[in-house]
């Protein structure tokens, strides 16, 4: 699939003119990679409907993906992956043989700080999961633990950037957007791409994160508001009838047509055209969509509704299996939005805090797909931007470490109860099965049915995609 941008002015003509015969050239090697130029992908700027639904590479063997985002960096050492060595070598530093890393706090060589979590062996494989994720253990046999992820950035902005992105810096698309442009969406009255937040406040680098940088701004994610109205002014004034309603957004379309001739494609122009029209259909079938009064109260009760602690992310986690039920693409939650899950200091009270308000959702959300017959073809993601040190900060707490965490898969057509890749002794570094963020991009998208490779967007001369030209498809994970 592949994207072409239009001459906008004098020096495009001619650097495009300049470089012409280098561009038939490229186009020729990318024909003989396998790259396909079909209509579909080269002219989606100039489709009616840049989401409508378009085939992959190949066969995906998910739809849809929940994206679980621990917003701040949990913990591995204290949920999914346990390290007795921590324990048995607390309050002494780090052993002469291990490499030392760049913290936020620079090199450090403060004590080990022992994780108090108790640790059980759950289901048929065995693994074990800590006491803080208890009913989340309870569904193991359904997850892939990948331990051995890796990541470039430091701090909250970048890092929360590239696990959403693939770039600590700015500007690129976010993996919902890319997903958007790929495959568009199943469901034309509903946004192919939503974001849930369970507080007011915006992760690190803010809507960026799940907006489509130098694509059109039409696939980028559109926020749902926590609580129980996700959406405001759903329904249309009682003075207003359909057909009125109907007449009035032809009338707003066609005007923007005409402004939009004059501007030779502006991507602002076309995504606020078609937020027109995706308003105006939303208005039919969103009311149902996001009304949790029709489930039943056993069902309400399995996500921790019933619940003041549990409730917010309980009610996002239902939520998303109601909206990849009715094809939205990409559903990404974010759990303690803002960094919350930064657990510095006293990593006893935050993690404990956040992991009770997720544990519950989360075990109800795989548990509800799966009977619902939705789990083989929704891949549901757990993880954060980094993982946490070993090493002690401020007495009680964690630093950040980019250099060997977990995130874990489940259903998408994934076998589960494994686990893939380790971190060392200590759960520093990422030893077996190295997995950077753009393998993991990578291997969402072939869960998809979507080639990260072939999955391309022309920018300035450049054929970009997802990946930013790196990673691979993590092979013992599928």
């Amino acid at each position: 699939m592949l994207h072409h941008d239009f001459t906008t002015n004098r020096r495009d003509f001619l650097t495009r003119t300049g470089g012409g015969f280098g561009s038939l050239a490229l186009l020729g090697l990318l024909a003989n990679d396998g790259v396909k130029l079909s209509a579909a992908g080269a002219e989606s700027s100039r489709v009616a409907d840049p989401l409508a639904q378009r085939r992959g590479h190949f066969e995906g063997s998910a739809k849809s993906v929940i994206f679980l985002f621990m917003d701040g960096g949990p913990s591995h050492l204290d949920t999914f992956d346990r390290k007795p060595k921590v324990n048995e070598l607390a309050g002494q530093p780090l052993p002469d043989s291990v490499e030392r890393v760049i913290t936020p706090m620079g090199v450090t060589e403060n004590p080990m700080l022992a994780s108090k979590r108790k640790w059980k062996r759950y289901g048929e494989s065995g693994i074990e999961v800590s006491d803080w994720y208890a009913n989340v253990g309870g569904c193991v046999d359904d997850i892939v633990m990948l331990r051995s992820c890796w990541a470039n950035g430091l701090n909250h902005v970048g890092s929360v950037c590239q696990m959403n992105t693939g770039s600590i810096l700015a500007g690129r698309p976010s993996l919902g957007a890319w997903v958007n442009y790929g495959l568009g969406s199943e469901n034309q009255n509903l946004p192919g791409f939503v974001v849930l937040l369970d507080n007011p406040k915006d992760p690190p680098g803010g809507s960026r994160v799940w907006g489509t940088g130098f694509m059109p701004a039409t696939f980028q994610g559109t926020q749902f508001r926590s609580g129980k109205q996700p959406i405001l002014h759903l329904d249309p004034p009682d003075t207003l009838s359909a057909a009125q309603q109907r007449n009035k957004l032809d009338f707003i379309n066609r005007l923007n047509r005409e402004h939009l001739d004059d501007r030779f494609r502006d991507p602002d122009l076309e995504a606020r055209i078609a937020a027109y029209e995706l308003a105006f259909r939303m208005q039919a079938e969103a009311p149902a969509a996001v009304d949790l009064t029709e489930e039943t109260a056993e069902t309400q009760k399995l996500y921790g509704l019933d619940k003041k602690e549990t409730e917010p992310f309980g009610r996002n986690c239902l939520l998303a299996r109601r909206l990849v039920e009715r094809g939205v693409r990409f559903v990404q939650l974010y759990s303690g939005s803002g960094s919350q899950w930064d657990a510095h200091k006293d990593i006893e009270g935050n993690h404990g805090k956040h992991c009770r308000e997720t544990d519950k959702p989360i075990a109800g959300l795989l548990k509800d797909l799966k009977r619902c017959g939705l789990l083989d073809s929704t891949l549901v993601i757990w993880g954060g931007e980094f993982g946490r040190t070993p090493m002690s900060e401020q007495g009680d707490g964690r630093d950040h470490n980019p250099y060997g965490f977990t995130m874990w898969f489940a259903g998408g057509g994934l076998e589960g109860g494994r686990i893939v890749g380790a971190t060392d002794d200590f759960g520093l570094h990422a030893v077996e099965t190295r997995a950077h963020v753009h393998d993991i991009h990578a291997t969402i998208l072939e869960l998809m049915g979507l080639d990260h490779t072939q999955l391309l967007y022309m920018h300035q001369g450049r054929p970009e995609r997802p990946t930013v030209n790196e990673g691979k498809v993590i092979d013992d994970l599928l």
